[in-house]
C-alpha cells in the first residue's frame, strides 16, 4: 500500500455511506493521531487500540444523526506523488470555517486552527468537513 492515510479516508467514508456502527483499521502512529483528532473534534464517537504489537487495529466508532453521517466530506490534500506543505499564514480554512484541515507539523499532528495559533506550517494532509 502506498498511501496508508489516504486507504484510512476511504475506509471511513465507505463505512459512513455503509452506515456501518464501528470500522476497523491497521494501526500506525499516525493513523492514530488522526483518529484522536477526528475525536476531539466531534466526527467520530471514539476509538480504541487493540490487539499487540504485530497485529494491532485500531476501532472506530462512527457518529450519525438520524440516518446522516456526521462527516459530509473528507479529502486527502498531499499525496506520495504530490507533497502539499502551507505556511502558518497560508492555512486553508475549510468550508468558511466549518471543516477542520488536518496538518503534519514539527510538533506532531494538529488541526488548521491550532497550527495558525502556534504559528506553525507543515504539510497539508487532509479536509474534514
Amino acid at each position: 500500500m502506498t498511501d496508508p492515510i489516504s486507504d484510512m479516508l476511504t475506509r471511513i467514508r465507505n463505512a459512513h455511506r455503509a452506515l456501518l456502527p464501528s470500522l476497523d483499521l491497521p494501526h500506525s502512529r499516525m493513523k492514530e493521531s488522526i483518529a484522536g483528532i477526528l475525536k476531539r473534534e466531534g466526527y467520530i464517537a471514539d476509538f480504541a487500540v487493540e490487539g499487540k504489537t504485530v497485529t494491532k487495529k485500531i476501532s472506530l466508532r462512527l457518529k450519525y444523526e438520524g440516518r446522516k453521517g456526521v462527516i459530509e466530506g473528507l479529502r486527502r490534500v498531499s499525496t506520495p506523488g504530490l507533497r502539499r506543505y502551507v505556511g502558518a499564514t497560508e492555512i486553508p480554512r475549510v468550508r468558511g470555517g466549518l471543516g477542520t484541515a488536518i496538518l503534519s507539523t514539527s510538533q506532531g499532528l494538529m488541526t488548521g486552527v491550532q497550527a495558525r495559533k502556534n504559528n506553525l506550517g507543515g504539510e497539508l494532509l487532509c479536509y474534514i468537513w
